[in-house]
């Protein structure tokens, strides 16, 4: 089915919608401002507050990462039920699920469980995803090795932007989720310090996926990139 689909449907589709990024970059926005706040170090009170608003903004990032990703797989995997189901109200009410488990999870955790069982809770979230992640470049790499009319340039974009996603919840996110599941490593001052420093990075990161999401930036990355390795050739062959 997906052979018979045009490849003027495939590129023209292969946009992330805007909507998922705008909720990003909000969530984002929101980790900001908690962290300003904490760094202040208010008073007990209002340190849980911003602290609890903090957590479940990233939460949200992490969930909108995810759609990001899928709908990234979507586009190459499956162009002809992606253009069909491609809607505002989906889109929308994929929002509204994506920003009420973050909070529901929260406020189970407050009022029904231990502190030391939200270590595995929390762990748990943001674990699910983290193969999620893997399946969407693993599919979309099948998908485009069979999709001989969609280019290399936009091959290269689409990869590019799946591998980046993978990356940065593999290098902030992975750390907290050991950090939650080993109690050892709760104890050990360097990796927890380590652990959260990456943890605050999570908005600039996002930023920079955001950057790299626009079209054509990519593709002058990857050009630059050849270039400096054809000048390193040339000159290495010139040498001898």
């Amino acid at each position: 089915m997906c052979s018979s689909i045009p490849a003027s449907l495939k590129v023209q589709n292969n946009n992330v919608a805007p909507i998922f990024i705008i909720n990003l970059l909000i969530s984002d926005i929101i980790q900001f401002c908690c962290m300003i706040v904490l760094v202040a170090k208010p008073d007990w009170k209002i340190f849980v507050i911003f602290f609890y608003i903090h957590l479940f903004s990233v939460l949200v990032s992490v969930g909108f990462m995810v759609c990001i990703a899928l709908e990234r797989y979507l586009v190459i995997a499956w162009p002809l039920w992606y253009h069909v189901r491609r809607t505002i109200k989906i889109s929308l009410v994929v929002c509204v699920v994506v920003w009420t488990l973050p909070l529901v999870l929260l406020l189970l955790v407050y009022f029904w469980f231990e502190f030391d069982e939200s270590f595995i809770i929390f762990a748990v979230f943001l674990l699910i995803p983290f193969p999620l992640l893997i399946f969407f470049l693993g599919g979309t790499l099948k998908s485009l090795s069979a999709a001989i009319s969609v280019s290399s340039d936009e091959k290269r974009r689409i990869v590019g932007i799946l591998v980046l996603v993978l990356l940065i919840y593999t290098l902030l996110f992975l750390p907290n989720i050991i950090w939650y599941l080993v109690e050892e490593a709760r104890y050990n001052d360097t990796f927890t310090y380590l652990t959260f420093m990456l943890f605050k990075f999570s908005p600039l990161a996002d930023l920079i996926l955001y950057v790299l999401i626009r079209k054509g930036v990519i593709d002058k990355l990857l050009a630059s990139l050849c270039c400096c390795r054809m000048d390193s050739d040339d000159n290495s062959i010139s040498s001898v």
